[in-house]
């Protein structure tokens, strides 16, 4: 399971520890990566997915998991996303 957040797409970035003395040892900087459960209006059911923490709280300011995908662009998304977003998309329509 890779270390990447399905909605950004936030990954691990690297750079250097820096000692006192000037010295540089590799380093990796770690997404804040969670487990969270999104309850989809639409579909009727809770969608779990590995979010950073920022993209949580994106998602609850935009108003939800569905407003969030169907307003978000496909270009933006991770294909995780995308897969989620079309079946949001035909619940919708079948709704309609």
């Amino acid at each position: 399971m890779a270390r990447r957040c399905i909605i950004t797409g936030k990954g691990v970035q690297t750079g250097n520890n820096v000692s006192h003395a000037n010295n540089r040892t590799r380093r990796r900087f770690l997404p804040n990566l969670q487990r969270a459960s999104l309850l989809s209006d639409a579909l009727g059911e809770a969608v779990r997915m590995r979010l950073t923490t920022s993209a949580i709280r994106t998602i609850e300011k935009k108003g939800g998991l569905d407003a969030f995908l169907l307003g978000t662009s496909n270009r933006k998304l991770m294909p995780e996303a995308l897969r989620i977003k079309r079946r949001i998309e035909r619940a919708v329509a079948a709704a309609n």
